[in-house]
Parts: C-alpha cells; sequence; structure tokens
C-alpha cells in the first residue's frame, strides 16, 4: 500500500484522539480530558468539512451491508460526496486540528498510538484522494481500491453491545470503560439516562452537561414527588425519601467522575423504586 500522511488521515486521528481520551479518563487528568473534548467539540461541528470527512471514513469502514448490489450504491453515494467538498477549506481545517493537538495537548506519544483499523482507514484514505483527483488518477489503483472498499462493506463486523448503543458515532472503547467503571462500582447495567449521562460527560463541554445534568436532576425530584404523595407503602415510601434528599444534595455544577457516578447512581436508584411501585399494584 502507498505511503500516506496519516496526520491527515481523519479517521486515524478520530480514533487517536478518542483512544487518548479512553487513558485520561482512566488516568483522571481532568486537564487532558477537558483539552481533548475541547478539541473534539471545536473542530467536528456538525456541518464543518472535517465533520462530513468523518462521516464518509465512518461509513466505508465500520458499515456491514447484505448485497453487492448495496455495496456499490454505497461506493457511488460516498464517491459524490467525496467530490462535494471544498479542498482548500478541508486541507485548512485539516491542519487547524493538527495544530491543536501539537500545541493544545502536546503529547510526544500521540500519533504513534496503534489504531486497529489502520489499513482499513488508510484504504479510504487513499480511495477518497483517488476519487477527487478525477481523471488524473491511475485508474488501476482506484479501481483496486475501490474493490477493496467493497469488500470491507460486505465483511462482517463485530457485533453490538451495551456501550456502542449510546451512539452510533460514540467511541466504543472510550464508552466501554466508563460504563465498566460505574458497573464494577456498583454492580448494575445502565439504563438510557445513565448512558447518555456517559455520552455528554465524554463528548461534550461543561457548558453544556450542566444544563442536562439540571434538567435530571429537577424531572428526577418532580417525579419522586410525585410518587412519594400516591405511596401507601411505609418501607417504599422510605426508599423514597431517602433518595429525593440524596439528590437533593446532588451539585449539578460540578462535572467530574465522582459527580457523575453520583448522578448515574441515583438515576439506577429512582428506576429500582419505580419498579417496586410498578410491581405492587
Amino acid at each position: 500500500m502507498p505511503k500516506h500522511n496519516k496526520k491527515r488521515n481523519i479517521g486515524i486521528i478520530y480514533e487517536q484522539l478518542l483512544q487518548t481520551l479512553s487513558s485520561a479518563v482512566i488516568n483522571k487528568d481532568q486537564n487532558k480530558i477537558k483539552v481533548i473534548k475541547e478539541i473534539l467539540s471545536s473542530n467536528f461541528k456538525p456541518g464543518s468539512h472535517l465533520y462530513r470527512e468523518f462521516r464518509l471514513f465512518n461509513a466505508l469502514v465500520n458499515t456491514t451491508v447484505p448485497s453487492d448490489s448495496l455495496a456499490n450504491r454505497i461506493l457511488d453515494e460516498a464517491k459524490r460526496g467525496a467530490k462535494d467538498f471544498d479542498l482548500k477549506q478541508l486541507n485548512l481545517e485539516k491542519s487547524k486540528l493538527i495544530k491543536s493537538i501539537n500545541y493544545k495537548l502536546n503529547d510526544s506519544k500521540f500519533y504513534s498510538q496503534r489504531v486497529d483499523e489502520y489499513r482499513s482507514y488508510a484504504t479510504v484514505q487513499t480511495l477518497l484522494d483517488d476519487w477527487r483527483r478525477g481523471e488524473k488518477a491511475n485508474m488501476t489503483k482506484l479501481l483496486e481500491y475501490e474493490l477493496k472498499v467493497h469488500s470491507m462493506l460486505l465483511s462482517e463486523k463485530r457485533s453490538s453491545t451495551i456501550s456502542e448503543k449510546v451512539d452510533p458515532e460514540v467511541n466504543k472503547v472510550t464508552v466501554k470503560i466508563m460504563l465498566e467503571k460505574f458497573n464494577k462500582k456498583y454492580g448494575s447495567t445502565l439504563n438510557s439516562e445513565q448512558m447518555s449521562i456517559v455520552k455528554d460527560y465524554i463528548f461534550n463541554s461543561d457548558s453544556q452537561i450542566i444544563p442536562k445534568l439540571k434538567e435530571v436532576k429537577e424531572n428526577t425530584l418532580k417525579e419522586l414527588s410525585s410518587l412519594k404523595k400516591t405511596c401507601d407503602n411505609k418501607i417504599l415510601s422510605s426508599k423514597v425519601d431517602k433518595v429525593y434528599k440524596s439528590v437533593m444534595t446532588l451539585d449539578e455544577n460540578t462535572v467530574d467522575d465522582d459527580n457523575m457516578s453520583r448522578f448515574m447512581l441515583v438515576s439506577r436508584l429512582k428506576e429500582e423504586i419505580l419498579e417496586d411501585k410498578k410491581n405492587e399494584q
């Protein structure tokens, strides 16, 4: 395979950013977590050329289709999409991303991180480049890489897990680590509200997370208050009181691992209480 500049391969760079984020989460490096989240949110904004390029990579590397005809249709759509770019703007955005990584993250080991799907991302980047060259591209090589990506689309990808159901574009490794940390501490799988908290914590800025945590807190208090008024079971009512007091002490303005775990734990307790109430009826 011809050499290519992996620093300008968005599929590879995105994976390396998320691997670095995973490591920062494990090590509780709040400063690095904040820097990476800022890099992701500022560079991969919906509508940007980087975001559109990432979507192309994601579709071609991670999608599995059942037939040749469907794989051909996806390739045709991807080819049209690849050509519908302002290449000057795309390259400017790539340069801005690299500069952010080099100066804000300043991690000497960043670009040496191993990416499992490296060859697939390199193949896709080569194909995108050749599509954009048009008549200047080597037609023999172009056909070779189209066939490779066609085979990739038909190949079976590993089955999805609960961590992947948070969002199809959320990195699997990072979310899996967060889920395992919580499950190890509290011994349960996560409900939809808890998974939403994990997703927001990893990929959104503090200013975006805080209003959502406030909403979770307010909705939980409202639901528990309503439950308390209709609850005749003294034991269950006592549980409601305990959880209500715990929710009242939650600080939605603190964004760190421990506080996210508190919100997630309260969400689980609330779900258990509602389930107990349902079983009584």
